[in-house]
């Protein structure tokens, strides 16, 4: 058997028209009732047309999550699992799901609270660069206040976050073949969010976290666990924790991974694996015309 892992992609995933052929299976149509009575709106109209939205935290994250779950419940329907799951950033919340950490409703919930508290986060700056020079970066950074790597991506892409200028004076001081300013409001997965990490903390101890029935990466310790408190813990960290990508992608060879399906829009996370272990087969699952027979 080929050892599989899942892989679920976080914010900036997202696309218009994502999930809109799942409408047409009653168990998916039944998850997207549920989901509306828990957000009090419909992740199917935000969807569906309203692409400005969508592109919005507080929208983005919980869609991302009802669309995700539903494709890999189907996965399942079919006979299919995983050996070991991970997810980047909210993508961390389907994983958890899918390894039976919590219930689907529950996830959706602390999905909610979460978007809700990142929304409220207002200032700073988040800023992807691409083909950069290493060394150069981790001087800078050391030398730079209220500046962290949010997002250590692949050898080739890091997200850096903290104040506007302080990410702005990084920029300008490391050589990389592109700097993209990203579309949120705040300066996620770094100090700067302290204050809703703490608040988040309460609404995560409100849930309860059973023993995983497969391994999770987790973004901030990428080691295998299955122990709900250890991915409590875990999680705990991760909204102001760096999302240690670029390790999780090594770490499925080291674990005996063959293979490995995103599931989801988009296929960045596979991108970013290829990079990192060119060695796994990687697939994508956006829709419905993707699941196997």
């Amino acid at each position: 058997m080929t050892k599989t892992a899942w892989v679920f992609p976080g914010q900036g995933s997202q696309a218009l028209g994502m999930g809109m052929d799942l409408l047409d299976i009653p168990a998916a149509k039944d998850k997207f009732a549920q989901a509306e009575e828990i957000l009090g709106w419909s992740v199917t109209e935000i969807c569906q047309s309203e692409e400005e939205k969508l592109s919005h935290t507080l929208y983005t994250q919980p869609s991302l999550y009802v669309v995700e779950s539903i494709l890999a419940d189907l996965l399942r329907e079919r006979g299919h699992w995983p050996d070991l799951v991970a997810g980047h950033s909210l993508g961390e919340y389907t994983a958890l799901y899918i390894a039976g950490v919590f219930e689907w409703s529950a996830g959706l919930y602390l999905v909610k609270r979460r978007a809700e508290l990142m929304d409220s986060a207002i200032g700073g700056m988040m800023a992807a660069l691409m083909n950069f020079d290493h060394e150069q970066l981790e001087k800078v950074i050391a030398q730079t206040p209220d500046v962290v790597v949010a997002n250590d991506n692949s050898s080739a892409q890091v997200v850096i976050s903290g104040k506007t200028e302080a990410v702005q004076a990084v920029i300008s001081q490391v050589k990389a073949k592109r700097a993209i300013p990203l579309k949120v409001s705040g300066a996620f997965h770094s100090h700067l969010i302290a204050a809703a990490a703490t608040e988040f903390q309460d609404i995560l101890e409100s849930v309860e976290f059973q023993t995983a029935t497969i391994p999770v990466l987790s973004n901030v310790e990428p080691i295998p666990s299955i122990d709900g408190d250890i991915l409590k813990q875990r999680l705990n960290k991760q909204m102001t924790g760096s999302v240690r990508w670029r390790e999780i992608s090594l770490q499925f060879p080291a674990n005996g991974i063959q293979r490995v399906v995103e599931i989801g829009p988009g296929k960045v996370l596979t991108g970013l694996i290829k990079r990192s272990s060119p060695c796994l087969m990687l697939e994508n699952i956006h829709s419905v015309a993707d699941l196997p027979i």
